[in-house]
């Protein structure tokens, strides 16, 4: 690892909590990333475990695909204004093809007229080796992995980093650690890092967007700002925002985030594990929460596996019901329904609508009219209805988690080509 290049914090933002988040987020970002509220880094979390089995989809109908899309679109905007504001970007929108996605960006550079450094780390991807790992008939299989990858390639002067499934918090631990040049063994270090990418990761999520103290907040038309965190070299960090964006950054916002998604005050990842009844949280101005003392330890010896299959095929239905008694008239159908598919009944979704799958595609188009529109003939409930069914039978999806024990090889190959770099982050072994 690098030497430490400054003693100052690091000034990270974020711009995507979800695949889908808002579109101009990392433009806003980025326009207001001047004077002393620049950014030193600009990440975006894309991934979550429903996002991997869209991203597997996706590869079964072109395998060039496999990555967030939207992250691309975003950067044709971006780039030049990333490139002339000087700030890098982490992002883990890679999804399952890390380097299709540095290979697009590397086309869109070239016909902006760019040419940044970018990076692609992988060896999250098990799918080629689930059987042999026992992880069944895998659509998509994936470790979580760490931050150490994504600190090398900024290491070796990437501008610009795309991974595959990584923990959510080390699109921001990564350039903590190529920032301030920590080791494996800064365990203290790492765990402010992974408490401050575990609050901004979410996106507006520390602002006010999952508050529940929200109609104390300004409820104006101003979206809400996405978070910033400013690491400090013993792993320290202020949350704060860019000014006069919307929502706020208080003790409360930051607690609601911090508690989100977490089980125990041991909060276990490929780099640390966190011990979550160490932090302590103090108001440092406006829209600033400082948060300091957090306690790390050795990192467990199993990483966290996504495992997506596919279950089948489902197809939608929708029946509309009018008049009086819709509860009454709602069951009765509920009952033709099930009795007409008693082999594979559906799930019903609310009152008036439900869904029906099979293992086999014959198992959801059975009964179905030509024109897909009417499924089920012959249901029968008083007054005018209709019903409608979804043409077509969507391949289901089934997901699961797993643990695999890692190898605790050190980092692998890293090679430049043109613009482009490639990281390895070493093997991952089945548990």
């Amino acid at each position: 690892m690098a030497e430490p290049v400054a003693t100052r914090p690091v000034r990270i933002g974020n711009c995507s909590g979800f695949y889908g988040d808002r579109h101009s987020a990392m433009r806003e970002m980025l326009e207001g990333a001047t004077g002393e509220h620049s950014l030193d880094f600009l990440t975006g979390d894309y991934l979550a475990e429903l996002t991997m089995l869209i991203l597997g989809k996706d590869l079964l109908r072109d395998p060039s695909l496999g990555y967030a899309r939207t992250f691309l679109t975003q950067m044709s905007e971006s780039l030049a204004l990333a490139t002339e504001r000087g700030v890098r970007i982490v992002s883990n929108a890679g999804g399952l093809n890390p380097a299709g996605l540095a290979q697009k960006l590397d086309e869109l550079a070239g016909s902006l007229g760019l040419a940044p450094k970018i990076a692609w780390v992988d060896g999250d991807d098990l799918a080629p080796r689930a059987a042999e790992l026992g992880l069944g008939d895998a659509l998509t299989a994936n470790a979580y992995l760490g931050a150490f990858g994504i600190a090398r390639a900024l290491d070796e002067g990437a501008d610009i980093v795309v991974t595959g499934r990584v923990t959510d918090a080390s699109v921001v631990v990564g350039p903590a650690i190529a920032h301030h040049g920590w080791s494996r063994t800064s365990y203290d270090e790492l765990a402010g890092a992974v408490v401050a990418g575990h609050i901004i990761e979410c996106g507006t999520q520390a602002t006010g967007g999952n508050f529940s103290g929200f109609l104390d907040l300004e409820r104006d038309a101003t979206p809400l700002g996405f978070p910033i965190a400013e690491v400090g070299a013993d792993g320290s960090f202020v949350v704060t925002k860019h000014p006069g964006t919307g929502g706020l950054v208080s003790l409360d916002t930051v607690t609601a985030q911090l508690l989100y998604e977490v089980q125990s005050t041991l909060y276990l990842g490929p780099d640390v594990t966190t011990d979550l009844g160490s932090i302590r949280l103090s108001e440092d101005g406006p829209d600033r929460v400082r948060v300091d003392g957090v306690r790390g330890s050795r990192p467990p010896e199993q990483l966290k596996v996504c495992v997506n299959e596919l279950g089948g095929f489902r197809n939608q239905m929708e029946f509309v019901l009018t008049g009086l008694d819709i509860d009454e008239k709602a069951a009765w159908l509920r009952t033709q329904l099930e009795a007409r598919l008693a082999d594979n009944p559906p799930a019903t979704v609310g009152r008036r609508e439900g869904r029906v799958g099979g293992r086999r595609r014959q198992d959801v188009q059975r009964g179905r009219g030509r024109a897909g529109a009417r499924v089920l003939p012959g249901l029968h409930v008083d007054g005018p209805a209709g019903s409608r069914f979804a043409v077509r039978d969507l391949p289901a999806g089934v997901r699961r988690p797993e643990r695999g024990h890692r190898d605790r090889a050190p980092v692998g190959r890293s090679r430049a080509r043109d613009r482009r770099a490639w990281v390895s982050t070493g093997s991952t072994t089945g548990g």
